[in-house]
């Protein structure tokens, strides 16, 4: 009986330790949680404890919404509230046919902005030829070595089955090509036509379709992001609608992409405090066509300039290698820098805390380029302080392991010093080929820069071609984020050679899908010159100069979007989709509608049932459109760009709220009528 009680006793004794260390991991668990809270009052702070590195800091979490500095930073443009989306056909319009002329098989090259303006064309195209289309294959992918298997080509970006049941009504639509097909192609026995950028409607009928008759197959390679011509005739304008149905609704990217970029969505909106979305359009490829050098230093000029030489080398750019960087800028062709985007916006009105989402990819310039933006406000964050990751890599997949991938270095001392004493040991000195060109090496900030002495860059590693199919998943959640973002602005919309880039794209899936959502297209020659004059203080801008930022970036959202229906459509249909794929809604002011027709060209009225959209937004701007205009009071230049800590962040509730009147009285009053005259000119 005594050695029962005994191991009795041992047993109930593990218990109770088990029961213990649960119970204190449970314990440190809630101490954690409550450590995340501020120590004011845990009920009014209801952001949920997360893993990744960004937690916001806000002067005052109680954040006004019905307040003229609200609507002026944040509210819609009223002039195009009434410009809604309508990509649906609007006369007669045939299901393809069960017969077609052949299969168009596909290869997109490019990155992320060149295969999404591709695809709508290549749909377009298949449509024009009576052709079935191949899922279209992106060479971004298949080129990759080691990337998930689960994801392969067009499934490795999109979603696959929504694409082809969203086109099953304009074009017929198969993963692959029939087994004979598939083998002519593997033997280069199919016709293949490298289509150039903009090609015209008659050449896919006078060139392609003959061909495509006879062989029932073609291949088409797209190098340059785009195979059709931007404006259509007047007979083809449902083919414009139906690059907006494709661009706009079927092309819905991957699960794990899109829940990934819902979670990004809602830790941008902790306490549902609106966000602007910052796109640098700092890449090498524009910076070395305009000769945007002399904006970077050390390895980095050199990089652009090895990337213009390589481009003059093979007729992109025509010009010299070495370029006037200051007269560029000027000229307004060099890209914003963030310090300049950083001081426009607080000119314009935004505080220290406001949000900023940095998008588009990876910034030229690495980091440091984004420090005196971070400087400027407090809340700047990418898509990797709000994801972790074990999340990026399950949007990433399975992929396969490396061991045998080396880093490309320098010989070393030892190796060189042992490789000439071999050759002076020799009897008879060999006749030797020239050497080859050795290049150098710099480790910038993670990523590896090379500048070589030779026209030619190394070929890509496994490890680089792995990344640079990461770059399409990274840009894929900054395109949804920036598209959903409260406001918009880029540092570069245009990258020089007419193609549409990442920031184009964006603002014109926002004039589709949201006309009235704000955007700023500011005029980088008119904002290169304000910046000119106080180049020297900066930092201590008078309320002349601020007052004339303001009514630059307010006039830039209408006059901007008028200006790109002239500018940017000729080059790109998506960056700039109306009149054809948009309506005007019977619900409408006058004012509104003749600014809309005249210089949007938007006619055509919306169906009834979106009249009922547009009467709730209306509701929500009454007050807004009777309150009285007044200039704004002047602003202290002083802390105007880093004042937000004057009162060392000892205030309590009470006096922020105070605080908060107060600025929307001394900076309020801002429903200005520089936005009605901008829509009269």
């Amino acid at each position: 009986m005594k050695g029962e009680g005994k191991v009795f006793l041992k047993s109930r004794m593990k218990w109770i330790g088990l029961l213990g260390l649960v119970l204190s991991a449970f314990s440190l668990l809630v101490h954690f949680l409550l450590a995340g809270f501020t120590d004011d009052s845990i009920s009014d702070y209801s952001i949920p404890v997360t893993i990744f590195s960004w937690r916001p800091v806000f002067d005052n979490p109680r954040f006004a919404r019905h307040t003229p500095l609200y609507r002026r930073l944040w509210g819609p443009t009223r002039h195009v509230e009434t410009l809604l989306p309508d990509a649906n056909p609007r006369g007669f319009h045939s299901d393809p046919p069960a017969r077609t002329n052949g299969f168009v098989f596909v290869r997109i090259q490019g990155g992320f902005h060149e295969i999404r303006n591709s695809i709508p064309d290549v749909v377009a195209v298949s449509r024009l030829l009576n052709a079935t289309l191949v899922i279209p294959e992106i060479q971004s992918t298949t080129s990759s070595k080691g990337i998930s298997s689960q994801f392969k080509s067009f499934a490795y970006l999109y979603n696959e089955e929504h694409f082809m049941a969203s086109i099953a009504n304009d074009v017929r639509v198969v993963k692959t090509l029939p087994k004979n097909l598939k083998w002519a192609r593997r033997k280069k026995q199919i016709p293949s036509f490298k289509v150039s950028y903009g090609s015209s409607p008659y050449y896919y009928l006078h060139h392609v379709l003959p061909v495509l008759i006879k062989h029932s197959v073609v291949e088409l390679v797209v190098p340059h992001g785009g195979c059709l011509q931007a404006i259509l005739p007047s007979d083809l304008e449902e083919y414009q609608r139906l690059r907006c149905r494709v661009a706009f609704h079927a092309l819905q990217f991957r699960k794990e992409v899109q829940e990934l970029s819902t979670k990004v969505l809602q830790r941008l909106r902790p306490l549902g405090r609106p966000f602007i979305a910052y796109d640098p359009g700092m890449t090498r490829e524009a910076l070395a066509y305009h000769g945007c050098a002399e904006l970077f230093q050390d390895v980095h000029t050199e990089l652009i300039q090895h990337k213009r030489a390589w481009m003059i080398k093979r007729g992109i750019v025509k010009g010299k290698l070495s370029v006037d960087s200051a007269e560029q800028r000027l000229a307004g062709l060099c890209p914003l820098m963030p310090e300049e985007v950083g001081i426009l916006l607080r000119a314009y009105g935004y505080s220290w805390d406001t949000i900023i989402y940095v998008a588009g990819g990876e910034v030229f310039g690495g980091q440091r380029t984004l420090i005196p933006l971070h400087g400027m406000f407090e809340n700047v964050v990418d898509r990797t302080s709000l994801s972790t990751s074990w999340e990026l890599a399950k949007m990433y997949g399975r992929e396969a392991k490396h061991n045998d991938i080396k880093k490309m270095t320098p010989p070393s001392i030892e190796e060189e010093t042992k490789h000439d004493s071999s050759r002076s040991t020799r009897q008879r000195p060999q006749p030797l080929p020239p050497p080859p060109a050795r290049p150098k090496y710099y480790n910038i900030e993670g990523w590896w820069g090379w500048v070589a002495e030779s026209d030619n860059e190394p070929e890509s590693t496994v490890i680089e071609l792995r990344t640079n199919a990461h770059k399409l998943l990274w840009e894929a959640i900054d395109y949804v984020v920036s598209v959903e973002a409260d406001v918009f602005i880029s540092g570069f919309d245009r990258d020089g050679k007419g193609h549409p880039s990442f920031a184009s794209l964006v603002m014109g899936h926002r004039l589709y899908q949201s006309a009235s959502a704000k955007t700023f297209r500011p005029d980088r020659k008119q904002i290169a010159m304000l910046l000119e004059e106080i180049r020297d203080h900066m930092y201590e801008a008078n309320h002349t100069w601020i007052t004339s930022v303001r009514k630059l970036l307010k006039r830039s959202i209408l006059e901007g979007l008028i200006e790109s229906s002239k500018r940017s459509k000729a080059f790109s249909f998506l960056s700039h989709p109306v009149p054809e794929c948009s309506c005007i809604t019977r619900a409408h002011p006058v004012s509104n509608a003749s600014l809309i027709e005249a210089n949007l060209g938007v006619t055509h009225r919306c169906p009834q049932w979106m009249d009922g959209i547009v009467n709730e937004r209306s509701k929500d701007n009454k007050n807004a459109e009777k309150e009285e205009d007044l200039d704004e009071e002047d602003l202290s230049s002083s802390g105007l760009f880093f004042g937000h800590k004057e009162n060392g962040g000892n205030n309590n509730g009470n006096n922020e709220t105070v605080n908060s009147e107060a600025n929307n009285k001394e900076e309020g009053q801002l429903e200005d009528q520089e936005e009605l005259e901008g829509g009269e000119r």
